[in-house]
């Protein structure tokens, strides 16, 4: 049987209920509620509420796939991306790997939440390459959150990495 706003213990999601339905409509908006759906404006309240949220994506991890992975699980250099960089990064890794350098690659998926693997990968390698088309904020976020020693590789001028700029990099390393 349909409740407004209860929630399933295993997602922390709250249940909806299915549009124009009789017997299930409920109220929605941006306020915040307390668990029985109804607008609050108690601290307490709010405070369990943000707990939950962050919960409940943090439960997402579960269902995430492992991380795909080019190269061994284990090696000098990892080579970690996101978005769009993954073409190069494949690209220069794979040549690397050819040429017999310890070095791997992965491209995540999904950042928030991190896949639950991604801790254990980080710590089989040496060092971690964090190539970005940005000003480095992945590279913030995983040295935070696996106190791991990541090394920052921004690049923004509007153009792509080229795949001689990332293997230039992953060779000053292995020669460090």
């Amino acid at each position: 049987p349909y409740t407004a706003f209860a929630r399933d213990p295993e997602t922390l999601a709250r249940t909806l209920a299915i549009p124009g339905q009789e017997g299930m409509e409920h109220r929605i908006g941006g306020l915040e509620k307390d668990e029985e759906g109804m607008v609050s404006n108690d601290p307490e309240n709010h405070g369990e509420m943000s707990r939950l949220r962050s919960e409940k994506i943090a439960r997402i991890a579960e269902d995430l796939p492992p991380v795909r992975l080019h190269g061994e699980r284990t090696g000098k250099v990892l080579v970690l991306g996101w978005g769009g960089t993954y073409g190069t990064l494949t690209a220069a890794i794979a040549t690397l790997i050819s040429e017999g350098y310890a070095v791997s690659n992965a491209n995540l998926r999904n950042l928030n939440p991190f896949p639950t693997d991604l801790g254990e990968l980080l710590s089989g390698f040496e060092k971690v390459l964090v190539p970005e088309l940005n000003d480095g904020q992945l590279c913030m976020m995983i040295r935070a959150r696996y106190l791991v020693d990541a090394i920052s590789f921004p690049k923004l001028k509007g153009r792509p990495f080229k795949v001689r700029e990332i293997r230039e990099r992953v060779l000053e390393l292995l020669n460090d």
